[in-house]
This record gives structure tokens, sequence and C-alpha cells, in this order.
């Protein structure tokens, strides 16, 4: 599988970040393959693109702690990016046969990519996807998903859009997922969540976990994979769908 590659680790805004993986979507739609690491600045809460946000979420103490916040064009759950790198694959959705086949297959690449830092990950047992009311999206785990000792390592959500497949995700660090618990509405489910710094028993480095990822691709799938940051060109494609995700209408839309 051959790819354009984008590292992106200075961090960049949420609606930004979500802008660029539409963009992604967008070019999967015309036969192009990519895969793009990245990081938020600020730290964000993005909620899935079917959450009843309003709803479930308490808005106004989001705002007493000045929280940053988008709506991801995914499904899923809430998540709080912060001690993470994010990693986001678009191609033709035929590239790994199907939604279901494409989830394994990028989740057992990152997978390969933990165990050549030494981490032991495993792929989480099959059973079935909790809805959009559910909680944060490391309440737990579903099939396929990375974990190490039963807590989630690794959150992904995907869309496929015409022709093109979008999945991106978090793989977290450090630190834990309780700002989504503390500005939910009511109770909330405990927190599953399993940063590498805790289950691994060591601190990785977002740059390294990222030189990790590219190898693991470049093994399962083929291709060269270096590490340009976001192109010119894609920051203008990503202008078009920025306004939508700076939107607090679709940020909060029920």
């Amino acid at each position: 599988m051959g790819s354009r590659p984008c590292l992106d680790l200075a961090g960049r805004p949420g609606w930004q970040n979500m802008a660029i993986d539409q963009v992604m979507l967008d070019r999967a739609n015309r036969g192009e393959r990519r895969l793009r690491l990245y990081r938020w600045a600020p730290h964000c809460l993005s909620f899935g693109r079917h959450e009843p946000a309003l709803r479930r979420y308490d808005r106004a103490r989001i705002d007493r702690l000045g929280l940053d916040v988008v709506r991801r064009p995914t499904g899923g759950r809430a998540v709080w990016h912060a001690e993470e790198l994010t990693y986001a694959v678009a191609a033709p959705s035929e590239t790994f046969g199907g939604l279901r086949q494409a989830y394994e297959e990028i989740h057992r690449m990152l997978l390969a990519a933990l165990r050549l830092l030494g981490v032991r990950a495993e792929l989480a047992p099959a059973r079935r996807a909790a809805g959009p009311d559910a909680g944060s999206c490391f309440a737990s785990p579903v099939g396929g998903e990375i974990v190490i000792g039963g807590r989630k390592v690794v959150g992904s959500a995907q869309l496929r859009e015409g022709v093109g497949l979008l999945q991106h995700g978090s793989i977290l660090l450090a630190g834990r997922q309780t700002t989504v618990r503390e500005v939910t509405r009511g109770e909330a489910p405990p927190d599953l969540s399993g940063p590498l710094e805790e289950t691994a028993g060591h601190a990785l480095e977002a740059s390294d976990l990222a030189d990790a990822v590219r190898a693991a691709a470049a093994d399962r799938w083929g291709g060269t994979w270096t590490a340009p940051a976001a192109s010119a060109e894609l920051l203008d494609e990503a202008a078009d769908h920025q306004r939508r995700f700076r939107s607090a209408e679709w940020t909060w839309r029920s």
C-alpha cells in the first residue's frame, strides 16, 4: 500500500486537525492513501459525530474550565486529547477489504508498532460496540481495539464517505480520561483507559512512537514512509472545512 504520510507533532487546534483529516478523506475518494500522525494544541475534548453532546455533557462546566471542544467527522465517543499521539489513516475503502477489516488491520499495524517499542499489548476480544450514550471512548474496549491487561490503550473511530475511508484514533502516552467524566452529566462509566506510561511501565516520547508507527506501516503495507509536515496545499484545502469544525452549531448539535 503506497501512501503519502504526514508527521505533524507540533500540535494544532482541534478544528484544524479535524479539517485536515476531512481533506484526507476527500482525497481518499480520489484514490489517495495517507497516514498522518499528530498532536493537539491546546488540549481538546472531541465528541463523536453522533453523540448527543448537549444532553450528555455539561457545556457550562466545559466553558468554566476553559476546555477546547470539537466534534469529529467520525463516530465513536468522547476523547480527551492531551498526553497522546493521534493517528489518522485515509484510503479508498477497498484498500483493506471493508470497514471491519480496516478496523482490525489498522489496529494490527498499531499493535506491531507498540511491540517494536517492547510494549506487550493485545487486541481486545470481539464484543458489541457501545452506543454513543456510553460515556468516554475509553470507558470500555470493543473488539479489535488495543488493550494491556484489559485497559484500553488505543481508541478509534471510522467514517466512510463515498468510496473513501477515514479512521483515526488516540494512542494514550500518559494521563487519564477523567476529564470526560468530570464534564459528563449524571453518572459516568469508570475510566478504563490504559496510558502506556502506566501499563507499559515506562514513559514513551511521541516522536519515538510516531517513528515506530511509520516503521510498522511500511512493513505491513509497503511504500516509503517519510515524515513531512502538513503541506501548504493540504492546509489550503483544509481551510474549506474549518468553518464547520469551528462552528458551535456543529459541535453542540444533539
